[in-house]
């Protein structure tokens, strides 16, 4: 009864959804890809820094004390900064790549499996493991890292993969050489004798509302809520998720006056059906399952297409869009698809099979 040759507007809505949020969740990615991977529930933060690494410092001797509480199976902290290393080019020129230096302890469960060279090594400090994508800018194992601004150096014994700090490629080294670099400046580790910015906690059953009565100075919360707490990631997912969501509006809104329309030019159709005995609940229940099958079929075409653009995606792109994703937007645009169709439904109801009859040319 509906059109079959018509889910051309289902799978452009449908590819376009999807697409957006694999850009969309690429880019939340980008953000925070490191905080995501790690295997952490809990991280401690100092009091008042509102669940971000940049506002946070904190004595590592915490560690020891956070593991003796009830739940706590391990404890690890981590240091986290910006910063600017120098790569010489073949014209002796000095080419500037911005990174992010996270300080953790070597064979800690914070420290990424490593894909290419070797791992930290706690007796190596000039040793560093890299993300992958600074192999695009030239990097390889062996070379030596000059940050800007600073006498430190760093050589790159090893690389890992999607490990990202606010949308720039991670560089793991050793806590002291992070506070070495970190603290580099007279006092500004505030006179806490081994700071670092946050303890990540592994247990399930952790309350971090007791563990933050015990200690003083310090607020607990879960990794979920930390990955929030990163500069913009809440701001930038909210600005993603507000896009998809007019998106989806709008998709309800056309889909709604594309099946209706359908509906109107084929009204005589549907009188002549309910004059030969067709009920309301019949031709209700085809239409449901027409679009339905639309919409399904117009939902995996947009899927495959999805995939298919992001293989030809430039590689400096981020795009990722997991099952889970698939699952739950598939879903949505299938309920909006039926509850789109509820108006025709309703338009049927109201057909005169005679007036409809009388209309037959």
């Amino acid at each position: 009864m509906l059109h079959p040759r018509k889910p051309c507007y289902g799978v452009s809505f449908s590819y376009i959804v999807f697409i957006l949020s694999g850009l969309g969740n690429g880019l939340s990615t980008l953000s925070a890809a490191t905080f995501k991977n790690m295997k952490a529930d809990y991280v401690t933060f100092e009091e008042g820094s509102r669940s971000s690494m940049s506002r946070s410092l904190i004595p590592e001797s915490l560690v020891d004390e956070l593991e003796k509480q009830d739940y706590v199976t391990s404890a690890a902290p981590m240091g986290a900064t910006m910063a600017t290393v120098l790569k010489t080019t073949p014209s002796n020129e000095s080419e500037k790549v911005d990174i992010t230096i996270l300080g953790i302890t070597p064979g800690s469960f914070l420290e990424p499996t490593i894909i290419e060279g070797n791992p930290l090594n706690k007796d190596k400090s000039l040793g560093v493991i890299a993300n992958d994508t600074l192999k695009d800018k030239g990097f390889k194992i062996g070379d030596t890292l000059t940050i800007e601004g600073s006498l430190e150096e760093m050589e790159i014994i090893g690389f890992v993969e999607n490990e990202t700090y606010n949308h720039l490629p991670a560089i793991f080294t050793t806590l002291d050489k992070w506070r070495s670099i970190q603290f580099a400046a007279p006092g500004a580790d505030n006179g806490i004798k081994n700071p670092v910015n946050g303890i990540m906690l592994q247990g399930e059953n952790i309350d971090p509302q007791k563990l933050n009565d015990v200690f003083d100075n310090t607020e607990i919360v879960t990794k979920a809520d930390a990955i929030q707490g990163m500069p913009g990631y809440k701001e930038e997912n909210g600005t993603i998720m507000m896009m998809l969501a007019f998106l989806l509006a709008i998709s309800a809104f056309v889909l709604a006056v594309f099946f209706y329309v359908l509906t109107l030019q084929k009204s005589n159709q549907f009188g002549i059906l309910k004059a030969i005995g067709a009920s309301n609940g019949f031709l209700g229940k085809a239409i449901v399952s027409q679009v339905f099958l639309l919409s399904l079929t117009s939902i995996v075409v947009g899927i495959l297409l999805s995939y298919g653009t992001a293989l030809i995606l430039p590689e400096g792109m981020p795009f990722t869009l997991d099952i889970k994703l698939v699952v739950i937007y598939a879903i949505l645009l299938l309920v909006i698809s039926i509850l789109s169709s509820l108006i025709s439904i309703r338009k049927i109801t109201k057909i005169d099979p005679l007036q409809a009859i009388g209309r037959i040319e």
